[in-house]
């Protein structure tokens, strides 16, 4: 069972941390992005920090989120009472030289977490030792107080880049892309969807830096960063201030997507809004659309003689109800209500965006229709509460949540789908919910659990 977690907020840097206790965590600290590191291919982090953290924060983002597994190879200091009273400096020194005899690596990570932060350990400066005899390893402060694992992967990337990939106005390769979506580990799917984008991108000509997981090239895209000719931002919010920042510092224009597409409507407008922005040739793109609408519709063409035929025999839902973090809160909604016609129920978004970002977030929800309106909260027992005070009459509810929903799905009579963290129901590889191909992997799912939750009734 997952315990409540307090993380102190410290207003002045984080905006990612709770003000008090919270039930039902959603996410881990900002050195839980760690798991950011092993999600790039030849990186390896070494943490700076108390004992059993790292190990905690990875397990927890991997184990109960939909049993990811992952290369968990991580050295660590494990800081102790002498370390909090000397500090651990010289032990961090002797780790790093441990690790680069013992483990072979194309990046190192250095990670601190809240000891170091609080006893003031000069970590920059250990690294920058190793940075000049050439050693491939940069710093990043990731102290578990000041955020959770969303701020966390922002800074272990700005270090990445900074420190490692190199910055300037140098030539740019026309057609290459870096894209900043999902946040890996996290999303249990993250695998997947990044595949699947990557997938649709080269179908309409671009070569992608996709830089997490088994379809990037690791880091020698990262090295890539500032050859791209226009970095993507495809999430609500997370990955905006990196694209900002490369754009001040590589000369990179951006474009931001908001809505992760999932279904053929949304994914054929997004590619064709990048094959605008990207000057790309029009004729290869829409032949690649077409023929992915071509199999895609094929395919609801079938499920629609399901859907035609059962409505009497199964409870098929008529309302869907969204708790998890933004990106895929905002892409399950607007697929279930623009493309499967469910109407919009109480829509949580529970990773505690920035506020700058929440009142564009917002207006995505109201542009979905009448009654499609979103709110921000972190807290189990409050998300429920307001949940349960919903007026389901005359409707079929359907929660699309996370393990912690499923108390909330069976109190409302509803079935779940489990799309975020914590996610302990479901076993996931490869899997994708976003695109032409993982819509029907959201469809077949969704009706799955819908025809046994019908029988089992």
């Amino acid at each position: 069972m997952l315990s409540p977690v307090s993380n102190p907020r410290d207003s002045s840097e984080s905006f990612c941390s709770s003000p008090g206790a919270i039930e039902q965590v959603r996410y881990g600290c900002s050195l839980g992005a760690l798991a950011s590191v092993i999600a790039i291919p030849g990186a390896v982090p070494i943490t700076h920090c108390g004992p059993g953290c790292a190990t905690k924060q990875f397990h927890a983002l991997s184990g109960i989120n939909g049993y990811q597994g992952g290369e968990f190879h991580v050295p660590s200091t494990n800081l102790g009472n002498q370390e909090v009273i000397f500090g651990g400096a010289d032990r961090l020194d002797e780790l790093i030289r441990s690790t680069l005899k013992v483990m072979t690596a194309d990046l190192y990570v250095v990670q601190s977490g809240c000891i170091p932060g609080l006893v003031g350990d000069d970590v920059a400066s250990v690294v920058s030792r190793y940075q000049k005899r050439g050693v491939p390893i940069v710093f990043a402060e990731t102290t578990g107080y000041r955020g959770n694992n969303f701020s966390g992967h922002e800074i272990i990337i700005r270090a990445i880049v900074d420190q490692f990939a190199g910055q300037g106005d140098v030539p740019k390769q026309q057609g290459l892309v870096n894209v900043w979506s999902l946040l890996p580990y996290q999303n249990p799917f993250w695998r997947g969807d990044l595949s699947e984008i990557k997938r649709i991108l080269q179908g309409i000509g671009l070569e992608v830096n996709i830089l997490f997981g088994p379809a990037s090239a690791g880091v020698e895209e990262w090295r890539a960063i500032p050859r791209a000719q226009f970095n993507l931002v495809l999430s609500p919010w997370l990955g905006l201030a990196t694209a900002a920042h490369l754009e001040q510092a590589c000369g990179q224009p951006f474009l931001h997507v908001p809505t992760i597409p999932i279904g053929a409507r949304a994914t054929s407008a997004f590619l064709r809004e990048v094959v605008e922005f990207a000057g790309l040739d029009r004729n290869r793109a829409e032949a690649f659309i077409a023929a992915e609408e071509k199999e895609h519709y094929i395919y609801l063409r079938d499920f629609a003689a399901f859907y035609a035929g059962c409505t009497s025999q199964y409870r098929l839902p008529s309302q869907a109800v969204v708790v998890s973090e933004s990106a895929y809160n905002l892409a399950v909604a607007t697929f279930l209500i623009e493309q499967l016609g469910l109407n919009p129920g109480p829509m949580v978004i529970s990773e505690n965006p920035p506020p700058e970002h929440r009142e564009a977030i917002e207006a995505r929800y109201r542009a979905l229709g009448e009654g499609a309106e979103v709110a921000f909260e972190q807290d189990g027992f409050l998300i429920h509460q307001s949940i349960r005070q919903a007026d389901f009459s005359g409707e079929l509810p359907i929660v699309f949540g996370t393990t912690w929903e499923a108390a909330l799905a069976d109190s409302i009579g509803a079935p779940l789908v489990e799309i975020g963290y914590p996610c302990t129901d479901e076993v996931v590889l490869s899997r994708a919910y976003v695109g032409y191909r993982g819509a029907l992997a959201l469809i077949e799912r969704t009706y799955t659990t819908v025809v046994r939750a019908s029988t089992m009734g």
